[in-house]
């Protein structure tokens, strides 16, 4: 389950930035999670709860996750048809050629934070 080391890297992350600005508690986290970004949402948020549990001094038991689903969507350079795409790779579903990109749905990122400078 990578989704352990991802949020321990998300962690890392917001405690950093939390530092420099001088929030002491954080009170939310956002991430996005695109369909296509090889992360279980699931597994992310059951990661969250086992962090949220160590006792860590930035996060405790009412810091919430918020996690931002991404949709897939893929676009035809050929005949400009978006569509959602079951995988990173796609065939047009109008022109059936592989002449398709990926417009969304691989993001794995923290959008945001929330927090306070009281403990």
């Amino acid at each position: 389950m990578h989704e352990m080391s991802l949020m321990a890297e998300i962690i890392r992350i917001v405690s950093d930035d939390a530092k420099v600005n001088g929030i002491r508690k954080v009170s939310r986290i956002s991430v996005i999670v695109g369909d296509l970004s090889n992360v279980l949402p699931d597994a992310l948020e059951l990661a969250f709860f086992y962090f949220q549990k160590q006792g860590l001094v930035i996060l405790d038991e009412t810091t919430e996750l918020e996690l931002i689903s991404e949709a897939a969507k893929a676009r035809c350079r050929k005949c400009l048809l978006e569509f959602t795409p079951d995988y990173r790779v796609a065939l047009c579903q109008k022109c059936g050629l592989p002449h398709c990109e990926l417009v969304s749905g691989e993001t794995f990122r923290v959008e945001s934070y929330e927090g306070s400078d009281e403990v």
